[in-house]
């Protein structure tokens, strides 16, 4: 097997067995990138010899950290020092920023060799569209806005990529990719470094190939006890399966996904009831909406009175607030989402984990259109992590997932969760199995 073929879990077990170096590793990511990325497009820089030479350098000291010798794609929207930072945006164009972002810094100082910047929407929240295509179908999109890192881990460009997620770019992509995906809990990464767009909402997460990739990740950002939670018994779990109020926006591809998952874990042992939230969840998706375009009033004010017409139009009318977005309706729509996340917790007493899907369905066709973000809006404005778990392919042949969901700060019962429910629900997948 291509080195760039084995999960991060599988390559980092090998480094550190001394069965395979991270040059090895990094020289065959680079082989995969120049066959594929010609059609996919998923980086917008990439410096060839400056990773080999990086990684050439890690295999010259001990294992320093979890993520020794691993490459890892950063979204472009992420600052690092080394390479151009352009939000995928025109005037932004040879950007230089001083340091790296907070995330990139753990995952260096953690051994990772940063490979890349992926293709991003503009800013992470409007514009213009990344050029990327979905890997399995070069007609589809990625989703976005983290569409060159979930596009580059699907397509086996490089193991490991971050992503960040404001309504739904994270969990989204990992769904139309058939990848797995972690958008922690808010506020457990920094985001020292990241263009933000809503302070309420934005979340840095990262991609993997398997639950145990996103652990190893995990690790190195000392996600609360990751790693020292027994492993549960499947049959002792229970699953709340939850169609959200939203449910009349799925579309085929994602109700077999979901009744497949459901099933498959009923037929493991595992315990699936239904939930159906309280009535006041209804309102969260328009409270996203409205505090993500709230907040961006803010965040795009300063590029607005900077660059004037030469910023998208997306952007200034954000920053002039063309929807007429009230302090009265912020303020409602903040005290919504700390109402429903006291109630939203206070359900755990009866079941271990949501079960929910993750995207509508299949990749829309195109690259405009990056999907809809109605199964994702309203767990990021609940602060809660999220685990997106690949489940099956819908009529046209392309992945669909599902979600599993953990009340705020609980990412590491998630991840444990995650490892046993995993292999039930993806039956595609092969699962990396650290015994083995």
């Amino acid at each position: 097997m291509e080195p760039c073929f084995l999960t991060a879990a599988e390559a980092a077990a090998q480094i550190r067995d001394g069965k395979l170096t991270s040059e090895t590793l990094i020289r065959s990511c680079i082989a995969r990138i120049e066959a594929r990325d010609p059609q996919v497009k998923a980086w917008l820089h990439l410096d060839k010899a400056k990773a080999i030479a990086a990684a050439r350098e890690v295999d010259k000291h001990p294992v320093k950290g979890p993520l020794h010798g691993l490459p890892f794609g950063v979204k472009d929207m992420i600052d690092t020092a080394d390479m151009p930072t352009t939000y995928n945006s025109p005037v932004f164009q040879g950007h230089r920023p001083a340091r790296d972002a907070a995330c990139v810094g753990v995952a260096r100082l953690s051994g990772a060799v940063i490979l890349g910047k992926t293709d991003t929407v503009e800013f992470a929240a409007g514009g213009r569209r990344a050029a990327t295509r979905n890997p399995k179908n070069l007609a589809h999109t990625p989703g976005g806005s983290s569409s060159g890192s979930g596009a580059a881990v699907g397509d086996r460009q490089v193991p490991l990529a971050f992503g960040t997620q404001t309504g739904g770019s994270h969990i989204r992509p990992a769904s139309f990719n058939g990848i797995y995906g972690l958008k922690p809990t808010w506020g457990s990464v920094s985001r020292e470094g990241a263009k933000q767009y809503s302070n309420m909402l934005d979340t840095i997460g990262w991609y993997g190939r398997s639950v145990a990739d996103l652990s190893l990740v995990a690790s190195a950002f000392r996600l609360h006890d990751v790693g020292a939670l027994t492993t549960p018994d499947l049959t002792t779990l229970k699953v709340a399966a939850c169609r959200t109020p939203y449910w009349g926006k799925i579309e085929p591809a994602g109700e077999k996904a979901f009744d497949l998952a459901c099933d498959r874990l009923r037929q493991a042992g595992v315990t699936v009831t239904e939930l159906t939230l309280p009535e006041p969840f209804g309102g969260l998706f328009d409270a996203q909406h409205t505090i993500m375009m709230g907040e961006g009033r803010a965040s795009f004010l300063d590029a607005a009175l900077e660059f004037g017409d030469r910023l998208h139009q997306d952007f200034r009318d954000r920053a002039e607030n063309k929807l007429g977005i009230t302090p009265a309706q912020l303020i409602a729509a903040y005290d919504l989402a700390a109402e429903c996340r006291r109630s939203f917790e206070a359900l755990y007493a009866d079941f271990d984990v949501v079960l929910t899907p993750a995207a509508p369905g299949e990749a829309p066709e195109g690259s405009y259109n990056t999907g809809d973000h109605v199964f994702n809006a309203m767990w990021t404005l609940l602060h809660v992590p999220c685990l997106g778990i690949p489940c099956t392919t819908g009529p046209i042949g392309l992945p669909v997932g599902v979600q599993i969901v953990a009340p705020r700060f609980d990412d590491a019962r998630l991840l444990a969760i995650g490892e046993v429910l995993a292999p039930v629900i993806d039956l595609e997948t092969p699962q990396y199995h650290p015994e083995a």
